[in-house]
């Protein structure tokens, strides 16, 4: 300090005792430190930065898990992931949150050990990756993967020392599994028939794969409130369920308008969580296929800004745009954009095809000519890796080699030659596997359930499983009817849009207490054409006595409906629920088929 004189002296250390005083004074309060306040408008991060700062200003806590952020990134703790693997440690605490920024979810204490969850755009994978995961799985998981309702593939029972393995492996078959939990944007789910369905309007394999890679390199499409989905409706035969993701793009045909040209556009939905009970809302902004990606990140960087950091209970987008106003937010999306979004107007949309809700099983044509594919059922969405290789084999042999995983946890065999659909369907029939099942079994999707995660209250899949058996022998169910079954709050199974939807919870018998679900009836997406959150049926009901439950409410349904045609999801709207119930308590039951 020799350069100084001693009146500047005086004010340098006043300016150093006040930095430490704050120092301090940050460390009592839980505020962060001055010089972390400093840095928040340059870097990487400055964009999350600049909103917990908002947050900290308007009086507000940080959550345990924006301060843990905020200490380090979780993209930058790559060396204790390494770490751990490398001393066979589980994170513990905060730690465990951090660590899904790798994809990787400890998920004790339902098993202790780690499953992985990868991100596949449009869910389309190549043979040999598939052949490549069957193998990682098993030699660092438990010898099985499960397809996700986004499309996606999960591989569980990874022990502590086999996490990076696990990634390495992942990795080198040209996949990724970064930012795939946590508070993220999950994968990117297409159209499933994508570039072969007669009906659609366009291929969305392009943009998914443009928004994946957008993704991955913009730092700032991380570190957000709390998850976000999206996704791409290409108007083709197999529903996407674009409805229930924060953003949809829904392809439309321009016919005419005074500003805007003919052609193929999307709609632009925004805020659709159905856990929450609120499908996406229709924004009136008419998009170019080329314009999607920029206004998807435009609106992801609205949302990092205004989202809550504060309440994880209210920081999804449905609770900004609820707090914001709808208009409000789309300005500072415009903001964000550098530009006005185009609006519909008075331009002239043609009626969007109707999907078909259990066109994922089966055999279908293609618009190719000669060329079809087959959809499997996968029993509630698990493979072996015996039966990946063994797909992945079929689908190089009689198809283009791709697999094609859709939202209902089933898989697509596209490209297969009329001459060849015999042995396809023999070769599938061989792996335990096959193309066609009962109108129960096509729709039934279940989560993970207990056996995998720690939230959920009851045994989904292996409910799911019961309870299509015990309906198939007794129910001749001759129209679709999904049946979601969904372990807890969050979700995942999407309950609420299910014909009947089923969410677990603990059934007080005595001093015991039963693995049980609410009952809710009557759900379904736009895409079907039968949009409508699904209403309360019954509550509490434990599992044994699940099963009789529906099957007289199908059987309600068989015999009072107004045609034969009349949907379960159009009787149910049709009735009140207390007549739903009146009618079923003197329903018979069926007697069981010989």
């Amino acid at each position: 300090m020799s350069d100084f004189d001693d009146q500047q002296k005086q004010w340098l250390k006043g300016f150093v005792s006040g930095l430490e005083a704050a120092k301090t004074a940050d460390r009592l309060t839980g505020r962060p430190a001055v010089s972390q306040l400093a840095s928040r408008q340059t870097g990487p991060d400055a964009l999350q930065h600049t909103a917990q700062d908002r947050a900290v200003a308007a009086g507000g806590k940080l959550v345990p898990e924006e301060t843990a952020k905020r200490q380090r990134h979780p993209l930058d703790r790559w060396d204790e992931v390494l770490g751990r693997a490398e001393a066979g440690q589980f994170p513990k605490g905060i730690e465990v949150f951090l660590t899904k920024y790798q994809g990787l979810f400890y998920v004790a204490p339902a098993q202790d050990s780690f499953m992985i969850r990868l991100r596949i755009p449009n869910g389309i994978l190549n043979a040999w990756q598939m052949r490549g995961l069957a193998d990682a799985a098993d030699s660092f998981g438990g010898g099985y993967a499960d397809v996700t309702t986004r499309a996606n593939l999960q591989i569980r029972e990874i022990p502590a020392n086999h996490a990076v393995d696990m990634l390495y492996a992942v990795q080198a078959l040209g996949l990724t599994s970064r930012g795939s939990g946590a508070d993220n944007i999950r994968n990117i789910t297409g159209s499933p028939t994508a570039g072969i369905d007669p009906q659609e309007l366009i291929d969305t394999r392009p943009l998914c794969l443009a928004m994946h890679h957008y993704i991955l390199n913009h730092r700032e499409m991380y570190d957000l409130p709390r998850k976000f989905n999206i996704a791409f409706d290409g108007g083709g035969k197999v529903p996407v369920l674009e409805d229930t993701n924060d953003i949809g793009f829904v392809a439309c045909e321009v016919t005419s308008g005074s500003d805007v040209e003919p052609g193929i556009y999307f709609r632009l939905q925004l805020g659709g969580i159905t856990g929450h009970q609120d499908f996406a809302f229709e924004t009136g902004v008419l998009l170019k296929p080329d314009e999607c990606v920029r206004v998807a990140g435009a609106i992801v960087r609205a949302f990092i800004r205004h989202g809550d950091r504060t309440n994880r209970q209210k920081a999804r987008l449905k609770y900004v745009l609820d707090r914001m106003g709808r208009e409000p937010f789309l300005a500072e999306v415009e903001k964000e954009h550098g530009q006005p979004l185009p609006r519909v107007g008075d331009a002239k949309i043609a009626p969007r095809s109707t999907a078909d809700k259990h066109g994922h099983i089966g055999v279908h044509r293609q618009k190719q000519p000669g060329r079809l594919y087959l959809g499997l059922v996968l029993p509630v969405g698990r493979l072996t890796s015996m039966q990946m290789r063994g797909l992945a084999e079929i689908a190089e042999r009689f198809g283009s080699g791709t697999l094609r995983l859709t939202v209902w946890q089933n898989l697509l065999i596209s490209d297969v030659a009329d001459r060849d659909v015999g042995l396809c369907i023999a070769a599938i029939n061989a792996l335990g596997l096959g193309i066609e099942a009962s109108a129960i079994r096509r729709g039934l999707v279940a989560c993970t359930g207990n056996a995998g995660c720690k939230f959920a209250a009851a045994n989904t899949k292996g409910h799911a499983l019961r309870l299509a058996d015990h309906l198939e022998r007794r129910v001749a169910v001759d129209l679709p009817v999904n049946i979601h079954l969904t372990g807890c709050h969050h979700s995942c199974a999407q309950h609420y849009i299910g014909d009947i939807g089923l969410l677990a919870c603990k059934v007080e018998q005595g001093e015991e207490s039963a693995e049980g679900y609410h009952v809710f009836i009557g759900g379904g997406a736009a895409s079907t054409k039968e949009q409508a959150m699904a209403r309360e049926y019954a509550t509490s009901v434990a599992f044994a006595d699940l099963p009789p439950l529906i099957e007289r409410l199908l059987t309600v349904w068989l015999t009072h409906r107004q045609m034969p045609r009349e949907t379960f999801f159009e009787f149910c709207r049709r009735h009140e629920i207390a007549e739903l119930r009146h009618l079923a308590e003197r329903a018979p039951l069926m007697a069981l088929a010989s």
